[in-house]
């Protein structure tokens, strides 16, 4: 059924609007034992932490750690100061060397799981939080953000029975829990309990008019193609609540795909204004501006988003783009190459690299690349009778002034 589809699709997708709700904070890990200098350099550290200073944080802990790097409370602290700056990878990695030597910390193991979460590493995080759920007694105090957030990786991952397993009984005890009834409800939508699934949605969001539920009706819309319905729900939810995390830039998102970039410039900013970590607005402002041929001021949003996210290959593709626009094919050539590796299918990756193989005098490769090029064309042409192959191919040709030469790529919608 048509409903069917589309409640799979904004199930995969619209999960992440929760993760103000089930997200909390990582805590800072107060060292044990005597009052020693180092206890005291850790103090002063997480001082800083908590006071917002997460740089000197940082070089605080990294200090402790070049004399003490078995301290896994420090490193579990690192890790959270990594985290709430956006560099997910870096706080990963501190919170698997405390792991390492504290293995049976749950709370490390928690907010492991949390960094994988944020990093959009789904499998690892399933897999961080099912151990953590596997050990852990009814009376940890994450325990039931952990529950929800395995719920929401699983739906991400398709496993719908789980997640029905893991959320019915929570949805028993407690019928107005939103984050289980939106979870639960999209994961029994995706295993075709369409009805019932709906049910349990609208029993909790229905006629509700708080800025969270009106973003989450705007979502829904956009991912449903209606970008004017969806732009009347987040104006409505910005003027209930203009702060709420992620909503300028579902905002931007919805002005993008009705062609107002400027005003879409305007929403990413708003966005960046109060989180500069937040990867949507990154990414798409900077998409805009490199659409606008402001190469400069788009290379400093497209390099913070593939900062936070190092696995978005779309990310790197654009990062990549301006690469070549200001000159830089040898910048522009591994991203390119790990964007064709990762995505096989996408042409207009493929086109690019073509072309930077041929400012780079690397003729072969780029022959290569135009041969898999006129492949995927053919292949794209044959399901949509009328394509523009021509087009793409002969973009890809050497250009005949590579410094001064502009591709036009088309852009993922």
């Amino acid at each position: 059924m048509a409903i069917e589809n589309r409640w799979r699709k904004f199930a995969r997708a619209l999960v992440s609007l929760f993760a103000c709700a089930i997200l909390t904070p990582s805590a800072c890990l107060m060292a044990q034992g005597n009052s020693t200098e180092v206890d005291s350099a850790f103090a002063r550290a997480t001082q800083l932490h908590e006071a917002g200073d997460l740089e000197g944080a940082i070089r605080a802990y990294q200090a402790i750690l070049a004399s003490h790097p078995q301290r896994a409370d420090v490193r579990s602290n690192l890790g959270a100061a990594y985290s709430r700056l956006g560099r997910y990878e870096d706080a990963i990695e501190q919170y698997k060397q405390a792991l390492a030597l504290d293995g049976r910390n749950l709370a490390i193991r928690f907010n492991l799981a949390l960094a994988y979460y944020k990093a959009a590493w789904v499998a690892e995080a399933a897999d961080e939080l099912t151990r953590l759920l596997a050990a852990a007694p009814e009376s940890l105090p994450q325990r039931p953000n952990a529950i929800r957030l395995l719920a929401d990786c699983e739906v991400r991952l398709g496993e719908y029975k789980k997640v029905i397993e893991l959320l019915s009984p929570l949805s028993e005890r407690d019928p107005s829990d939103r984050t289980v009834a939106y979870l639960l409800g999209s994961a029994l939508i995706g295993d075709g309990q369409t009805d019932k699934g709906q049910v349990i949605i609208d029993r909790v969001f229905r006629d509700e008019n708080s800025a969270e539920a009106r973003l989450l009706m705007g979502s829904i819309l956009l991912l449903a193609d209606d970008g004017h319905g969806a732009i009347k729900e987040f104006e409505r939810a910005i003027e209930l609540n203009p702060k709420l995390p992620t909503l300028h830039a579902w905002y931007g998102r919805a002005l993008m795909r009705m062609g107002d970039g400027e005003k879409a410039k305007a929403a990413f900013k708003n966005e960046l204004a109060d989180n500069p970590n937040d990867f949507d607005a990154n990414l798409y402002l900077g998409v805009l501006l490199r659409q606008d041929k402001l190469f400069d001021d788009a290379f400093g949003y497209l390099s913070r988003a593939v900062q936070l996210r190092p696995r978005d290959q779309y990310a790197h593709y654009h990062l990549a783009a301006v690469y070549a626009a200001l000159g830089k094919p040898n910048e522009a050539r591994p991203l390119l190459e790990s964007v064709t590796r990762e995505h096989p299918d996408f042409i207009e990756a493929h086109v690019l690299l073509a072309s930077v193989y041929y400012r780079l005098n690397r003729t072969e490769d780029g022959k290569r690349e135009q041969v898999i090029i006129q492949k995927l064309n053919a292949e794209q042409q044959a399901q949509q009778p009328g394509g523009k192959a021509v087009e793409r191919i002969n973009a890809a040709k050497p250009p005949a002034n590579p410094r001064n030469n502009q591709m036009q790529q088309k852009e993922r919608r």
